[in-house]
């Protein structure tokens, strides 16, 4: 069984940095694509960020681009998630979630249902 722990989250000032964390074990991580996705309060799960089997693809919600940099380690078995110039709107719980039907393909999925497997959340909090 895949499990994904997540961490790295805390309370930042707007503007300020975070950089969370998602280590997998239990399966065969170089073959995922990885997803970053996060639910504020009051609202759905969102796709944040995502990036292929390889990282020979990554792919971003317009509300972080040029913003957050996904990144993987397939020696680590760890995704990451670079978040720069922070707003308070980027509050949220971020989870990560591991996409097992994406081996040898480029494609970065963006939907809920696509992802086979989540961690549990770390909470991100923004401070104006």
């Amino acid at each position: 069984q895949v499990q994904l722990v997540e961490s790295g989250g805390g309370l930042v000032q707007a503007g300020g940095s975070l950089r969370l964390s998602c280590a997998a074990s239990g399966g065969t991580f170089s073959r995922y694509a990885m997803g970053w996705f996060r639910q504020a309060p009051g609202k759905e799960r969102e796709f944040a960020a995502g990036i292929s089997w390889r990282a020979s693809t990554t792919y971003y919600a317009d509300s972080v681009k040029g913003r957050f940099t996904i990144s993987r380690d397939n020696a680590r078995n760890t995704v990451y998630l670079q978040m720069n110039s922070l707003k308070p709107e980027d509050t949220a719980v971020y989870y990560c979630a591991a996409d097992n039907q994406r081996f040898l393909s480029t494609v970065v999925p963006t939907g809920i249902a696509n992802y086979d497997y989540w961690g549990q959340g770390t909470q991100v909090t923004v401070s104006s």
